[in-house]
C-alpha cells in the first residue's frame, strides 16, 4: 500500500491544526503559505522537467550505460525522465501494470525500466552485438 498518498494530506492537516492551535488564524495563513509555496516548488520542477523532455526525441538517452549506473530500484518516474531529459518510449500495453519503458542511445545500446506505481521496479540494459574482429588479412 502507498502510504505517501494518506500520509502527506494528514500531515498538512496536522500542521494546519497546529498552527491553528498555537497561533490562530494568523498561524492559519501562515502555515497555508509555507504549504502553497512547496506544491509551487514542486509544480515548478515537474514543469521544468516536461518541458526539457518535450525538446527531445521520444525514447532517446545521451548513453545508456551512464543511465543504467544511475538508475535505482524505488527511483521515481520522473526522476528516471529528469535524468534521461526525454520521455520513454512505452513498450507495454496502454494501461498494464507495470509499465515498461525504452530509452536508446545513438550506438542502439537500450535500457528497457519496469514501473509500477511511478516507481521504479528494476530495468535491463541491451547492447548491440559487438562486430566481429578483422584480422588484417
Amino acid at each position: 500500500m502507498n502510504f505517501q498518498r494518506f500520509l502527506v494530506p494528514l500531515l498538512v492537516i496536522g500542521l494546519l491544526v497546529m498552527a491553528w492551535h498555537n497561533w490562530g488564524w494568523p498561524g492559519v495563513a501562515a502555515a497555508g503559505g509555507g504549504v502553497l509555496m512547496w506544491l509551487l516548488l514542486h509544480f515548478t520542477r515537474l514543469m521544468s522537467v516536461m518541458k526539457r523532455a518535450a525538446e527531445k526525441p521520444v525514447g532517446w538517452v545521451a548513453s545508456a550505460v551512464m543511465l543504467n549506473a544511475k538508475l535505482k530500484p524505488g527511483m521515481s518516474l520522473m526522476h528516471v525522465i529528469g535524468l534521461t531529459r526525454a520521455l520513454g518510449e512505452q513498450v507495454s500495453a496502454e494501461g498494464e501494470q507495470p509499465e515498461r519503458y525504452r530509452w536508446t542511445d545513438n550506438g542502439q545500446s537500450s535500457v528497457t525500466v519496469r514501473v509500477h506505481q511511478g516507481k521504479v521496479l528494476d530495468w535491463e540494459l541491451v547492447r548491440p552485438p559487438e562486430p566481429p574482429e578483422s584480422d588484417g588479412t
